[in-house]
């Protein structure tokens, strides 16, 4: 079976683990600040701030710019189920906007209508490694005086016209096992804002700044010192890995013609992080997106569905949001599913893919 992800483990990553546990210093040490370094000089930001994972980064990238209750953070609802509960669990609430069907990121277009006086954020999903439309939302956002918080969990090394995801406001990274730059599990809040960064580190470490002293209420939202060291191995390779998917995402799109491919914005850098292609009802018209996954899977190709149910389908969102209806998000979500693109398919992979996703 050709895996839909496949985390590449190589002998720098271990090397580098063995040498966190020998040194003894496990915790936030020195492989954490290099991580965070090396991350803000990626971003082109001022400061990087690593967390245990990516939702606590979300989360903490929501609280450090004082969104809380009675907020409002506008946001999209074809995602992973994070993005809406980091806004939750900040204790704002989610106002979920209509997606482009072509890019299945939030409608830059919806978004002014749905500003309230309660309006705090907005928060754009740069969904599969293309990012939103960044020049339409940050000029609502300072018309309006709202903040930029970038879901960036799949988007690391990603661009808008030159400009880096995780730069136009206060960035949140994943660092999760299958993300283009992994450190097993992880997280990692980008800004150029130091009250926001300085208020990210206080909140990851129970608010102290210094040992037993605690400037304000805080979490264990921490990073050890072994994700650190994989996570600063795994940036060696993004470049590399970029391009690998990059080059399978085109080897894709010159071949596939039974499925609409993705497209791709111009002046935007697609990082690939899953090439996902919608069903072609005009060719397809009988055809189930189940039976399709079924035949891929008999053929030996795996594949994803990202994602299946839009948050507002979600019974504790539905609580929130009310019965709403988002048909572009609805209808995505029925018809979208994801195919191999990462760095380790080889040639016969691509060809098998190719072959079987044409039979559909």
């Amino acid at each position: 079976m050709i895996s839909i992800s496949k985390p590449f483990i190589g002998s720098e990553e271990k090397d580098a683990v063995l040498a966190v546990l020998e040194s003894g210093f496990l915790v936030q040490g020195p492989r954490t600040q290099a991580l965070e370094e090396r991350f803000a000089a990626l971003c082109n930001t001022r400061f990087a701030i690593a967390t245990s994972n990516g939702t606590t980064a979300l989360q903490l990238a929501l609280l450090a710019n004082e969104i809380g209750p009675g907020d409002e953070v506008i946001t999209t609802p074809f995602t992973f189920i994070a993005t809406v509960n980091s806004i939750v669990a900040a204790g704002a609430t989610p106002v979920l906007v209509d997606i482009d069907p072509e890019t299945f990121n939030l409608d830059a277009a919806l978004v002014e209508a749905a500003i309230t006086p309660r309006t705090k954020a907005i928060m754009p999903v740069h969904l599969y490694g293309q990012m939103c439309d960044m020049e339409a939302l940050c000029t609502i956002a300072r018309t309006h005086n709202l903040r930029i918080i970038e879901d960036a969990a799949q988007a690391v090394g990603a661009t808008y016209k030159g400009q880096p995801a995780g730069s136009f406001g206060t960035g949140a990274f994943s660092l999760y096992a299958t993300k283009n730059v992994m450190s097993a599990e992880g997280g990692m809040i980008t800004t150029d804002d130091e009250s926001v960064a300085e208020r990210c580190r206080l909140l990851r470490n129970h608010g102290q700044r210094e040992r037993y002293h605690y400037n304000m209420f805080g979490f264990n939202y921490r990073l050890s010192d072994l994700h650190a060291a994989i996570g600063l191995c795994q940036l060696d390779r993004l470049h590399h890995f970029t391009k690998q998917r990059a080059a399978n995402a085109a080897y894709f799109n010159a071949r596939l013609d039974s499925v609409v491919t993705p497209k791709v914005q111009k002046g935007l850098t697609h990082v690939w992080h899953q090439y996902t292609v919608r069903m072609d009802r005009g060719r397809n018209r009988e055809r189930s997106r189940a039976s399709a996954i079924e035949s891929l899977t008999n053929a030996g190709v795996g594949t994803g569905i990202f994602y299946p149910v839009p948050a507002h389908l979600h019974n504790h969102v539905r609580k929130i949001v009310g019965d709403i209806c988002l048909p572009v998000a609805e209808q995505s979500a029925q018809e979208v599913f994801s195919i191999p693109v990462h760095p380790q398919l080889s040639e016969e992979d691509r060809e098998t893919i190719v072959a079987a996703v044409n039979q559909l």
